[in-house]
């Protein structure tokens, strides 16, 4: 019960935080909806994962790591994020101002990392002889934070271009999220916890962003009714 509750939780105070930093917030149901879309696209990504390993890996040790960090898994799993995003978010109703990039990227983000958490906690830890309660501690404070604000980055640019139309702000959505994620996966413990430091910082900064525009709105509302 205490390895479930370790793979899960993690996710969810993450998606909480996100959620209630929003003033305005979206429907719950909504977020449901597109943590669970993030659920489902573990298998096209884990298809697409292994097409992309046998395809680029020539056998060398840096193919290998190259094709497992950046073409397969990075490059995988964040196009899929970026499709549920583009195609479904996007034309919602309630995804009416540049913070519900953030929120919605975080979401589905999340809703990925907890099925690809279970998958390794209860199903590869016990293939690899690795304890699952260690396994799940162990991914609590690396890969589901680094999902969680890769998610984040992706959102802070799709709502940019949502709101501004710029064609930039699309290409950065996807680009940079790969970036991070690829290099994070790339560098050996524990250099890929550099990444997720300045993941952390970047994130922040971003979200931040997104409050300043948030309040100053709120500021302008409130003036309108003096």
């Amino acid at each position: 019960m205490a390895t479930l509750l370790i793979t899960i939780v993690p996710s969810l105070i993450i998606l909480s935080f996100f959620f209630f930093s929003d003033k305005f917030k979206e429907p719950k149901q909504t977020i449901a909806i597109v943590f669970f879309l993030g659920i489902l696209i573990c298998l096209p990504a884990g298809i697409i994962n292994d097409f992309m390993y046998e395809t680029f890996n020539d056998g060398s040790d840096f193919s290998e790591r190259l094709s497992a960090s950046f073409l397969s898994a990075a490059w995988s799993e964040e196009l899929l994020k970026f499709i549920i995003l583009y195609f479904i978010v996007l034309r919602r109703n309630e995804f009416n101002e540049p913070m519900d990039g953030i929120v919605y990227g975080v979401t589905v983000s999340l809703g990925f990392a907890t099925y690809e958490n279970y998958d390794y906690v209860f199903r590869l830890a016990e293939s690899w002889e690795i304890d699952p309660y260690q396994m799940a501690i162990a991914r609590s404070y690396s890969a589901v934070p680094m999902h969680g604000l890769v998610g984040c980055v992706m959102g802070f640019y799709f709502g940019m271009y949502a709101f501004s139309a710029n064609k930039k702000y699309l290409i950065l959505c996807l680009l940079v999220p790969f970036i991070i994620h690829g290099f994070y996966n790339f560098l050996p413990y524990p250099y890929h916890f550099m990444v997720l430091g300045i993941l952390i910082v970047y994130s922040i900064t971003l979200h931040s962003q997104f409050k300043k525009m948030q309040w100053m709105k709120n500021k302008e509302k409130e003036i309108k009714k003096v």
